[in-house]
């Protein structure tokens, strides 16, 4: 058997130019004083906000309701792309 590549979507597929997180810290979390573990930058808008293995779940909440549906890691040293609409990652 072949190996197996997953499909990238076309929401990642249209990210050339990956939005950078500015601040480090998730800008709804610091206006409720909660805390978070990761973070995700929104790559239509811009902002960014916490994972979904924080308590929270901004991001993924953000990507929702808003219609933005590609975020990248925020995290030091980590380059990738999520799109939550079709749950598919890319590698930058």
């Amino acid at each position: 058997m072949g190996q197996f590549k997953p499909k990238t979507c076309e929401h990642l597929n249209t990210i050339d130019d990956v939005k950078k997180s500015k601040n480090y810290h998730c800008d709804d979390c610091i206006k409720t004083g909660d805390s978070w573990l990761h973070l995700r930058t929104c790559q239509t808008c811009g902002t960014t906000l916490c994972c979904d293995s924080s308590p929270n779940k901004h991001a993924s909440k953000h990507a929702s309701t808003q219609n933005h549906p590609v975020a990248s890691s925020a995290e030091p040293n980590e380059k990738w792309l999520w799109c939550y609409e079709h749950k598919s990652i890319k590698t930058y």
